[in-house]
Formats: C-alpha cells, sequence, structure tokens
C-alpha cells in the first residue's frame, strides 16, 4: 500500500534505506505489471529535493520504483522558482505528504562555494548561481562556528528546508495544515545511509522568518 502520511512515507523510506545498506533491496514496483498500473497516473508518496549528484540516486538507495518518488534535483539542492513549483505540484496536485530535502557528504557544491569565498575568485558561467545559493549557508555556518564540510553539509540542508517553506507560501501552509511535513536528510556516500537532520512536522506553525535549527558538525 502506498504511505499516506507523513509519519508512513518517512518510515517507508528508512525501511528501503536499511535494504539498500545491508545489500538486500527488494527493487519494488519495478515490474512490467507496475509500469502498466501506474501510466495512466502517478500517486508518489514523498517529494525527494535533492542534489545532482551522480552517486545520489534516491530510487535506488531508498530502494522505491515508479511511482513511488517524485525527485527533483539541482546542484547543492538549491531551490529556486522551478524547483518550488515543482514541489508545489506534487504536494497539491498529487497530493504527496513528505517532503525530503536530500543532501550528502563531501558536496561539491558546497566545497565550490568554500573555495570561492576563500579566493574572492567567482565561477565561470551559471554555476555562480549554485554558489550564490549556498553563501548563506556559509555565513550561518561561520557564525555557528562550523569548519567542517560536513558539519556545512548539514547546515546547508537545513537552510534548503527553511528556504521551501519561506519562499513558498503554499507549502508553508500545507504543513501548518497537518498535510504535510518536510525532514532534512544527509547521505553517506561510501556507507549508503541517511540519516535525518531537522524535521518540520506536519501540524507545526511555520514563519517566511523562520531560522534553521543549529547543527553542529
Amino acid at each position: 500500500m502506498t504511505p499516506n502520511t507523513p509519519e508512513q512515507a518517512l518510515a517507508e523510506l528508512y525501511a528501503g534505506n536499511r535494504r539498500f545498506v545491508g545489500g538486500a533491496p527488494r527493487h519494488p514496483n519495478q515490474d512490467a505489471d507496475h509500469r502498466t498500473a501506474v501510466a495512466d497516473g502517478q500517486h508518489p508518496f514523498a517529494v525527494i529535493v535533492g542534489c545532482s549528484d551522480s552517486r545520489l540516486a534516491a530510487e535506488i538507495i531508498f530502494d522505491r520504483g515508479l511511482g513511488d518518488l517524485f525527485v527533483v534535483r539541482t546542484a547543492g539542492h538549491t531551490v529556486g522558482p522551478e524547483v518550488l513549483g515543482s514541489v508545489e505540484y506534487a504536494v497539491t496536485v498529487l497530493g504527496t505528504p513528505l517532503i525530503v530535502v536530500l543532501g550528502h557528504d563531501s558536496c561539491g557544491a558546497v566545497q565550490a562555494a568554500r573555495d570561492v569565498a576563500t579566493t574572492g575568485t567567482p565561477p565561470a558561467g551559471h554555476l555562480g548561481a549554485v554558489v550564490d545559493a549556498v553563501v548563506p549557508s556559509l555565513q550561518r555556518a561561520a557564525e555557528q562556528g562550523v569548519t567542517t564540510i560536513d558539519g556545512i553539509v548539514d547546515i546547508h540542508i537545513a537552510q534548503t528546508v527553511e528556504a521551501l517553506l519561506a519562499n513558498s507560501t503554499v507549502l508553508a501552509e500545507r504543513v501548518t495544515a497537518g498535510r504535510c511535513a518536510v525532514v532534512g536528510m544527509s547521505y553517506r556516500l561510501s556507507a549508503g545511509e541517511v540519516r535525518t537532520v531537522t524535521t518540520v512536522p506536519a501540524g507545526e506553525q511555520t514563519a517566511t522568518d523562520r531560522t534553521a535549527p543549529a547543527v553542529t558538525g
């Protein structure tokens, strides 16, 4: 059965990740019959706002299949209008009960932003937009005394959760109404494990001046 609450959806993701880490994936919903069954409509139980890193394929690390996850990926899981619109579509039109911001250790986008901050040399092309989106997380890390890349990644994940709710009244209202939750997760590239960094549970009142929780690292 498809999970229909944030709690059920989160439990299903963690169950799938445990199977993946343990080397015993079931590869659910990847057969020809299911492919046919979902051809006329989709009901994903989670939206994954993830980093574009090639090692962060959500359907694989959560051991899911066709129609299970609505995946939006950008370098450094940066959030712009297109990302917000995509997530709003999943939550309002498809009724998806859980939003997950999925980052990972040793994030290249975070490292690139830190390199720019250190050298003062702006990146070429549109990579500057990615770096600019990560800069607020670097500033927050500096305020909290966090200097490691993975510590900054955790702060950036929390910052992305904040950005989703601060910049989308639609998402904030769905969370406040108890119809959706937002969870920030970090993935360990070598171990394959995910862990929760921050959570905004369904029913929690949100605000545009929401402050992301402090993360140590």
